[in-house]
């Protein structure tokens, strides 16, 4: 068992509480040595109950619940920063060469390892991650985030038509592998399986027949599997799909039809929902994974987030990280404020409270973890990031100088990069020290 002494911020209670932002100053956590927050407290009272376990001090940084990203992409961590283009355009020049490459499995471990990195060191702990195209890209990146332990939800990506043949595969070929996989991973440890098509444009009805089938199957009664893809992301695309789809009645009833819509599914991005698509959405909670840096890159347009909260969507925040700028849930969350902030009166205007809430509880409440992870209550697993900015630096000293703890959100959020986060934790384990590099693996 470990007292870990620190300021605290977390936000426990709902996106858009004006008191929805939790700070304690000098905050004592209770952790038992399973990862399980035992206590929130005060330090005389966790020294006077445990009075021979450990104290670590940590009131010269912040301590944040760990981040939740609901959509980020394995194979993209070498393309991000390019520029200039719009999704399909991003897609046929930088995204599907590289994809291609994964089908090397030792090109596969490089990048799992650079991924993985990339997510911790960002203060990333929960991520719903869209897979590879190869089966033996995934088991790499399966077995690689089981060493490092992070808390990750993937799968298969399956396509049958109009992208390169490499990364096509038959429904048939695409149930067999998906069933294995997830046999082999789901629930193992800290890991879950998710029944991704690439989108709609990509898959054609028997191979959404067959993610439907799968993803009905689930790995057991209480083990059900996941449900990525992605929606609505760019006019062009849109059209296309609704030609390829006739008798749909709209891109979110291609999946709909399926039976690919619930409580345990995701889709991402939805720039451009139409109102039948977001009561449907609503309705099964469906969640909705905004990608604000990706969706800005290529010009995707402003997220309606307004009308996903009056439907009843789920939302939280992606990194996509190929298109966008990079793993940091900071600057995605920024960015999220900004655009409501250009949409003025159809926008929402977000406090910074809402923004941690975003990075963290949402996306915990969009994957199905909110009784796990997303704040720092007592009886959540311990996945933590400590934020101790460098003597010095600007964000060191305007987080001297705040006004009240949602001015400390403020800041974070404004300044806030990978370079800040010192410590990572996941289910009391550290696997980031220093800002320095992953452990070895356990």
């Amino acid at each position: 068992m470990t007292i870990y002494r620190s300021r605290v911020l977390d936000t426990p209670g709902d996106l858009g509480d004006p008191e929805g932002l939790r700070s304690d100053q000098d905050c004592a956590l209770v952790v038992a040595d399973d990862g399980v927050i035992l206590a929130r407290t005060g330090i005389e009272a966790a020294r006077r109950d445990h009075p021979d376990h450990p104290v670590v001090d940590l009131r010269d940084g912040i301590l944040m619940p760990g981040m939740v990203d609901a959509h980020v992409h394995f194979p993209q961590v070498r393309i991000i920063g390019g520029l200039g283009m719009a999704l399909l355009d991003w897609l046929a020049r930088c995204a599907l060469p590289e994809e291609e490459r994964l089908a090397d499995v030792a090109h596969a471990g490089e990048i799992a390892q650079e991924f993985l990195s990339g997510l911790v060191q960002s203060g990333t702990t929960t991520a719903l991650v869209f897979g590879s195209h190869f089966p033996e890209a995934m088991e790499v990146l399966f077995a690689q985030a089981q060493q490092v332990g992070l808390r990750m939800t993937s799968g298969l990506v399956v396509s049958d038509r109009i992208l390169p043949e490499p990364l096509l595969t038959t429904p048939t070929q695409a149930l067999d592998v998906g069933r294995a996989l997830a046999e082999r991973w789901h629930g193992q440890g800290r890991l879950r399986y998710a029944v991704t098509p690439r989108f709609s444009l990509s898959a054609s009805q028997q191979m959404l027949e067959s993610c439907g089938a799968l993803f009905r199957e689930g790995g057991g009664p209480s083990e059900e599997l996941w449900f990525t893809s992605h929606v609505n992301e760019n006019p062009v695309e849109i059209e296309e799909v609704r030609r390829l789809f006739p008798e749909a009645r709209d891109y979110v009833d291609t999946y709909d039809r399926h039976g690919l819509l619930g409580p345990r599914s995701v889709l991402a991005h939805n720039v451009h929902p139409a109102a039948a698509e977001l009561e449907r959405m609503g309705q099964t909670r469906t969640a909705a994974a905004h990608c604000p840096t990706s969706n800005f890159s290529l010009g995707s347009g402003l997220f309606p987030l307004r009308q996903h909260l009056a439907a009843g969507v789920p939302v939280a925040l992606g990194s996509d990280v190929g298109a966008g700028t990079g793993f940091s849930l900071f600057q995605e969350g920024l960015q999220a404020y900004f655009g409501q902030r250009l949409l003025g009166a159809e926008g929402v205007q977000l406090a910074p409270s809402d923004l941690l809430h975003l990075s963290t509880r949402s996306g915990a409440l969009a994957l199905g973890l909110a009784e796990t992870v997303g704040d720092l209550s007592a009886g959540r697993q311990f996945d933590a990031v400590l934020v101790r900015p460098g003597a010095g630096g600007t964000l060191e000293t305007v987080l001297r100088h705040a006004r009240d703890p949602q001015d400390v959100v403020a800041k974070l959020f404004s300044l806030g990069s990978p370079a800040d986060i010192d410590t990572v934790w996941i289910g009391g384990e550290r696997v980031v020290s220093g800002a320095s590099h992953l452990q070895e693996p356990r």
